[in-house]
C-alpha cells in the first residue's frame, strides 16, 4: 500500500503563501453555495422528469414509452457534460478557475428558468419537447464545467492536511441540491396537488432558480483566484493546449478515474435521476406510494447523504483517499442489494431506510473524490484532467442509469435486474480504485510538475 507524499510546513497553500483562514472560509462557504445552486438546478429537471415531463412534453408516443423518453433527457445532457468539460477546462487552465465558475452558474441558471417558463406539448406540439432537450443540453454543458472549478478552488486553497476535507465542501453541494430539489417539489406537492401540481406547481421550482443565481453569482464574487493558478499566471506558465497535454500523456489515467466516478454516479443517479421518485409512485406500479411521502423520504435520504460526505471527507485526510473509497465501496454494495426489497414493501418507512443506508456508500465514495482527483493531474492541466475524468464518469455511470432501470424492469418484470446491473458498477468502481496509487498530500504547485506528472496508475512507470 503506498503512504501519502510529504509536502511543506503545515499552513501553506501548495505554492508556499499562507492562506488566512478567513480566505478558506470563504472558498469554502462559496463553493458549497455555487454547487447546491448548480446540482438544484440539475436534479430539479432530473426530478420533474421522473413525476410529469413524460406527461406534459412525451404524452404522445404513449404511457411506458413516453416515460422512457423522459428519463432519456435526463441522460442526453451527459453526452453534452465532455464538451462542457472541454471548454470549461481550456478557460480554467488557461484564464483560470473563478472566470469558470461565474460562467456555468450563470448558464444553468438561465436554462433551468426557461424549464419553468416552457410550454408543453399540448399548447405548442413538438416544440415543446425540442426546446426541453434544447435547454436540458445546456445544462449538461454548465455541467460539465462546473464541478472542476469548483473542487479546485477549493482544494488548492485547502492545508495540506486538509485538502480532502475542504474538497468534500464541493460535493456538499450534491445531496443539498438533491435535498432542496426533492423538498421544494415536496413542499408544492402538498400546496398544489393532484392536478394543479401537473397544471403549474411543478414550475415555480424552476422559477425559483432565477433568485438563486443572484445569490449564487454574489456570493461566488468574492473568492479570490486559485493560489496555484495565480502562481502558473505570474510565471506565464499556463499551457496553451492542455487538452492536448492531457490526452498525450495521461489518457489512461483519465480512463480510470472515469471508472471510479461512474461507480458512484450509476447508483446515485436512482434518485438524483429521478428513478426511484417514478419507481415509488406509479399507480399501476408495485410499490402505488404518494408523491409527497416519496419526495419526503429522499430528502430525508439527502440529509443523510450529506452528513457521510462530510465524514468522508474528514476520513480522506486520515486514513487516506483510496482506502475511504475502499470503504466506501464495500457500504455501497450493501446498499445496493437492500434497496429494492425494502423499497418493494410499500411502506415508507422501508423505502426511507433503504435510501439513508444506500447513502452512506454514495458518501464515503463521493467525499474525498475532490481531493483524489485534484492530486492526480499535473498543475498546468488539473482543470482539464479532473473535468474531463468527472464527465466521462458521469456519462459511463449515471447518464442513462435512470433509462437502463426503467427497460431493465419493463423487460424482466424484476427490479432484481437492477440490482445487479448497480453491483456491476460498484464493483467496476471498486476496482479502478485499487488501480491507483494514494497521493495524498503531493505538492499541488507549479514548482513540482515533475512529480506530479509521475503516473498513479499500479504496473505504470513512474519516470
Amino acid at each position: 500500500m503506498s503512504r501519502p507524499i510529504p509536502t511543506g510546513p503545515e499552513g501553506f497553500t501548495p505554492t508556499g503563501t499562507i492562506s488566512s483562514s478567513t480566505d478558506r472560509r470563504r472558498v469554502v462557504f462559496a463553493t458549497v453555495v455555487g454547487t447546491t445552486v448548480e446540482w438544484y438546478d440539475f436534479f430539479l429537471y432530473a426530478s420533474a422528469a421522473g413525476l410529469v415531463f413524460g406527461q406534459l412534453f412525451f404524452a404522445p408516443a404513449g404511457e411506458g414509452f413516453a416515460q422512457i423518453l423522459s428519463f432519456i433527457t435526463v441522460g442526453i445532457s451527459f453526452l453534452f457534460r465532455p464538451l462542457g468539460a472541454f471548454l470549461a477546462g481550456h478557460l480554467g487552465d488557461t484564464y483560470g478557475r473563478r472566470l469558470v465558475l461565474m460562467l456555468t452558474l450563470i448558464l444553468m441558471g438561465v436554462a433551468t428558468t426557461l424549464v419553468g417558463l416552457l410550454p408543453t406539448y399540448q399548447a405548442i406540439g413538438i416544440a415543446a419537447p425540442i426546446l426541453l432537450i434544447v435547454l436540458r443540453i445546456l445544462q449538461g454543458i454548465s455541467a460539465g464545467g462546473e464541478w472542476g472549478g469548483a473542487v479546485l478552488m477549493a482544494v488548492e486553497h485547502a492545508p495540506k492536511t486538509r485538502r480532502s476535507l475542504f474538497g468534500a465542501s464541493p460535493q456538499l453541494g450534491v445531496p443539498l441540491g438533491l435535498l432542496l430539489a426533492s423538498g421544494m417539489l415536496g413542499l408544492m406537492a402538498v400546496i398544489a396537488p393532484g392536478d394543479a401540481f401537473l397544471e403549474w406547481g411543478w414550475r415555480i421550482p424552476f422559477l425559483l432558480s432565477f433568485v438563486l443565481i443572484l445569490i449564487g453569482h454574489y456570493v461566488r464574487r468574492r473568492v479570490e483566484e486559485s493560489p496555484v493558478f495565480l502562481e502558473l499566471a505570474d510565471r506565464k506558465e499556463q499551457t496553451r493546449m492542455p487538452i492536448v497535454q492531457l490526452f498525450r500523456k495521461h489518457a489512461l489515467l483519465v480512463i480510470i478515474a472515469a471508472f471510479v466516478f461512474a461507480g458512484n454516479n450509476a447508483v446515485g443517479y436512482m434518485t438524483t435521476g429521478g428513478y426511484i421518485q417514478r419507481y415509488a409512485t406509479d399507480p399501476a406500479g408495485p410499490v402505488g406510494l404518494p408523491t409527497a411521502e416519496v419526495l419526503g423520504a429522499v430528502t430525508i435520504s439527502a440529509v443523510s447523504w450529506l452528513v457521510f460526505t462530510w465524514i468522508a471527507g474528514w476520513a480522506g485526510d486520515r486514513l487516506g483517499r483510496r482506502n475511504t473509497y475502499i470503504i466506501g465501496w464495500i457500504a455501497q454494495l450493501v446498499g445496493v442489494v437492500l434497496l429494492f426489497p425494502l423499497v418493494n414493501t410499500g411502506s415508507i418507512g422501508m423505502l426511507t431506510l433503504g435510501l439513508v443506508v444506500l447513502t452512506a456508500g454514495l458518501g464515503f465514495t463521493y467525499g474525498p473524490q475532490a481531493a483524489l482527483y485534484a492530486e492526480l493531474f499535473p498543475a498546468s492541466i488539473r482543470f482539464s484532467g479532473v473535468s474531463i475524468s468527472y464527465a466521462l464518469g458521469a456519462i459511463l455511470g449515471g447518464a442513462f442509469a435512470p433509462t437502463i432501470a426503467q427497460a431493465l424492469v419493463q423487460q424482466t418484470g424484476s427490479t432484481d435486474s437492477v440490482t445487479w446491473y448497480l453491483a456491476g458498477m460498484t464493483v467496476l468502481g471498486l476496482l479502478a480504485t485499487l488501480l491507483l496509487r494514494d497521493r495524498s498530500g503531493i505538492p499541488l504547485g507549479p514548482d513540482h510538475e515533475e512529480l506530479q506528472a509521475r503516473s498513479p496508475i499500479y504496473g505504470a512507470s513512474k519516470a
